[in-house]
């Protein structure tokens, strides 16, 4: 007489259970790759500074800044190349490219920050993904929170996944910080991040903007010797020299 094997217990979910997994998967590791997403924390403003806050963010001038000389504009299209080329691998499009370095640029300049630093803290926050989402809520390059809007802006959210919107505010509350710390980036960079306090954040946003450094180190060196120079797209800035990373934390934690 034969014995009755019992069916093999299932080894695999069932085929729903299957389909919302590989749904999920994409946006899990999306979220899973902001490994330091920002979280700023919602303070309160005095009503100078939120009132300076809101005129930088309302400010509507054309991003198109004039060159001094033919040099200084050499410079920046060197500069804009290059960035853009080391972009490649993550945004595959040329355009897109150009518009990003250079509203980063625009944008750096305009709020005093180095235009490397604003680099490395994008893909340190978002990895240059312009629609990025973060588990706490932050939102596009920069990763904006959304109360910011509220507070010195006319809390349109949207805008924070506009290319020039996010870094608007992004480069704003940047430079809140370092104005609020004393022009210490360290603790700055905690305070963007919500972690003030904490060494990660700040060591990992220094460390990739040292690696842009470098690459602006190629840059001058090209623009030492005479070469030529595409001429596409328009030219926000100037570029100027950017200073040196600390190799350790200003303050030890």
């Amino acid at each position: 007489m034969a014995l009755h094997r019992p069916k093999p217990a299932r080894t695999q979910p069932p085929p729903s259970i299957r389909w919302v997994a590989r749904w999920l998967a994409p946006l899990l590791l999306g979220a899973a790759g902001l490994v330091h997403a920002g979280a700023q924390r919602e303070e309160d403003l005095a009503d100078w500074v939120r009132g300076a806050l809101a005129a930088a963010i309302a400010d509507a001038r054309p991003a198109r800044p004039v060159f001094p000389s033919a040099d200084e504009e050499r410079a920046f299209l060197l500069w804009r190349d290059e960035m853009a080329r080391r972009l490649e691998r993550r945004i595959p499009e040329p355009q897109l490219r150009l518009e990003l370095v250079e509203t980063v640029h625009y944008e750096a300049r305009r709020a005093g920050l180095e235009p490397s630093l604003v680099l490395g803290l994008i893909q340190v926050e978002s990895n240059f993904r312009k629609y990025a989402i973060s588990p706490v809520g932050a939102r596009g390059l920069m990763q904006v929170m959304p109360f910011w809007t509220r507070t010195i802006g006319d809390g349109d959210t949207r805008k924070l996944f506009h290319l020039q919107g996010n870094l608007r505010y992004g480069c704003t509350i940047l430079r809140h910080y370092l104005d609020r710390e004393n022009g210490d980036l360290f603790l700055a960079l905690g305070r963007y991040n919500g972690s003030r306090g904490r060494a990660e954040y700040p060591n990992a946003v220094l460390a990739a903007w040292q690696r842009w450094q470098q690459a602006e180190a190629s840059v001058a060196a090209m623009h030492a010797a005479p070469s030529r120079v595409s001429s596409a797209g328009p030219a926000p800035a100037p570029v100027l020299p950017a200073p040196t990373v600390p190799s350790r934390p200003r303050h030890p934690l």
